[in-house]
């Protein structure tokens, strides 16, 4: 009997241990869910902050990049006809046959949008040389671009280049032939770097990243620019000395009274390019000459005429590339894109 009792007593002793060892470590089991419950609030809401800051913040980049991109995405072409011409006037009849005869006839079925401003031609132009890849003109893999300003200085005299302008940036004196560098170097360093990308993709991106910075992109038209001026100096020389024939549209862009030689072309056409004006056609056949690109031109006031579709320059080459601009006005260019 005395045995069982102490059985009992040990039993209930062990219990009441157990049970005085719970009620402390529940105590405690309460505390640390009721922290990692907290702990565990805090981290989702904080989650949801973080992911809806980074969803702002890509939003904001977003924007911002399509607001500084010079080049939109393609749209629809006669999506874009509606939105712009929406009128029954005689002008925008015109206009509205005129891009239903790229849709259907030349098989241009959207369009990118070109940032309207004096360098638009030029920008058209070059983003489509880039994007396509095409590597740079024979004539340029022959001479070292960087070395032309200090070449048209030293070797042939032209001092007056000092008056060159960089767009709305006029007549910066002897600092132009450092600037001048800087925008040949970047003009060859970008172009190099994107037309050895054989992935077509790949190469738009770089494209839409290169023509959303401003700082990057008007050294490149300014280079061109520049190049532009060097091939004038280069035919007017071997037409002076009769060393040998130069195309046509050196003959053209020296019959006019404002451009009868380099300096005449310079002050008064070259410097107004992307502050008061943009190219004109002689200018235009210059480009393509110099780019060894054809440029194929859809002018759009001249439909049903002649020159509703030309070529600049008008002698170019079978083997060279093309590329394709759609103007309302001669004055703004957008990029029409084809598609069979």
């Amino acid at each position: 009997m005395s045995g069982r009792n102490e059985v009992q007593s040990w039993t209930t002793a062990v219990n009441q241990s157990l049970h005085m060892v719970w009620q402390k470590i529940k105590r405690q089991l309460i505390l640390v869910m009721s922290f990692l419950l907290a702990a565990l609030w805090y981290c989702r809401r904080l989650y949801a902050y973080l992911a809806q800051l980074l969803k702002w913040w890509s939003r904001y980049l977003q924007r911002k990049f399509k607001k500084n991109l010079s080049v939109l995405a393609e749209v629809d072409l006669l999506g874009y006809c509606a939105r712009e011409w929406k009128g029954e006037t005689k002008q925008a009849k015109q206009m509205k046959a005129a891009y239903e005869e790229l849709f259907w006839k030349h098989h241009i079925k959207y369009i990118r949008q070109v940032r309207r401003d004096n360098y638009c031609a030029l920008r058209a132009v070059l983003f489509q040389v880039f994007s396509q890849g095409i590597y740079f003109p024979s004539w340029m893999k022959e001479r070292d671009i960087l070395k032309l300003p200090e070449k048209l200085l030293y070797s042939q005299g032209c001092n007056w280049i000092q008056q060159y302008s960089f767009g709305p940036e006029r007549y910066t004196g002897a600092n132009v032939f450092g600037k001048l560098r800087k925008c040949m170097e970047t003009l060859k360093t970008q172009w190099t770097e994107i037309s050895g990308v054989k992935d077509h993709d790949e190469r738009g991106n770089m494209c839409n990243i290169l023509f959303s910075d401003e700082n990057k992109e008007y050294k490149l038209y300014e280079a061109i620019k520049f190049i532009m001026l060097y091939q004038v100096v280069e035919a007017y020389e071997q037409m002076k000395n009769e060393q040998k024939r130069v195309p046509v549209l050196f003959s053209l862009l020296f019959a006019r009274d404002t451009s009868s030689d380099p300096l005449s072309f310079m002050m008064n056409h070259l410097n107004s390019i992307g502050d008061t004006g943009g190219l004109e056609q002689v200018e235009m056949f210059l480009l393509g000459y110099l780019l060894e690109v054809n440029i194929r031109v859809y002018r759009l006031y001249k439909f049903n005429t002649e020159e509703f579709q030309v070529n600049y320059p008008e002698e170019y080459h079978r083997d060279w590339q093309e590329v394709s601009l759609l103007t309302e006005d001669d004055h703004h260019y957008h990029i029409p894109i084809i598609r069979i």
